[in-house]
């Protein structure tokens, strides 16, 4: 994911504005004006880094100077310096927590998409790990990008991103058919339509409809094997990607995976993040 700096600035400072908001008193008081001095990042458990990227363009647009220890992607240790930061006192005591609430929440969530990537890959399998869009209001960008960094699939950016018709979408429509017939004849030649079904009946139907992806919404993985060797008895079998979502965890997705889906979607990985525990300490 690639934001022109400008604008990933803006988002940032808005972040940061939100915390200050009309000025750091205590900094204010206790601080000198035009004091400097250097601090360090560390975190103080193992995981993977996020959002690296972002906390240099942060600290970087306000004046001070950054140097990262660490990529986005790379593992960390248990107390390992993360970047130092050095420059204007008061400022980096006003960004500090801005800053560490970003890399502790995407390195969190990296961390927890690697290991949910990492389970799949020992199993020998070839399923995608994907996220959902029950991330933070207003970390949409920063979640999602995450995930990547973790290794897994963001699934839908925004709304715009596809054709994800689901079980309210049909009610409104009428039927299921209607809303797949209609979604088939208005959309343009670069969406694809993905459908939630409930059954397998409806995967059927979704599949000789055309879609492109069958989303099997809370079947259990025995379900989800009687779809697929009924797609498979009807010559179906191929005709669209197959995403098994709801009720699916870290501990259970083995499950689901196993039974030949290509993507499973884990509300977890943003909706139940545990950020990685890190702090700035200042050094001289």
């Amino acid at each position: 994911m690639f934001l022109p700096r400008k604008i990933l600035e803006k988002r940032l400072l808005n972040m940061l504005a939100e915390d200050v908001g009309e000025g750091d008193v205590t900094t204010a008081l206790i601080v000198p004006a035009g004091a400097t001095v250097h601090a360090e990042v560390r975190c103080k458990e193992a995981g993977v880094a996020a959002g690296i990227e972002e906390g240099t363009v942060l600290l970087e647009s306000l004046g001070l100077k950054v140097q990262a220890s660490l990529k986005d992607g790379d593992k960390m240790k248990s107390n390992q310096v993360v970047m130092k930061v050095w420059g204007d006192t008061r400022t980096i005591l006003s960004v500090e927590r801005t800053l560490l609430n970003l890399l502790s929440r995407m390195s969190g969530i990296a961390t927890t998409t690697r290991k949910l990537v990492r389970k799949i890959q020992k199993a020998k399998l070839k399923t995608k790990v994907a996220c959902t869009r029950k991330t933070a209001p207003g970390l949409l960008y920063f979640d999602k990008k995450a995930v990547l960094v973790g290794g897994g699939d963001p699934h839908r950016l925004h709304l715009d991103d596809m054709i994800l018709i689901k079980t309210n979408h049909i009610l409104a429509a009428g039927s299921f058919e209607k809303a797949v017939r209609i979604a088939k004849d208005r959309a343009s030649f670069s969406k694809k339509v993905e459908v939630e079904v409930t059954n397998t009946a409806e995967a059927l139907k979704a599949a000789e409809a055309g879609v492109d992806i069958i989303m099997l919404d809370n079947f259990s993985p025995k379900q989800i094997e009687e779809t697929i060797k009924a797609l498979e008895k009807a010559g179906l079998s191929g005709k669209a990607l197959l995403e098994a979502s709801g009720g699916i965890t870290g501990p259970n997705m083995l499950k689901f995976a196993s039974k030949r889906v290509d993507i499973i979607s884990l509300g977890e990985i943003t909706e139940s993040v545990r950020a990685l525990d890190m702090n700035l300490k200042v050094t001289k």
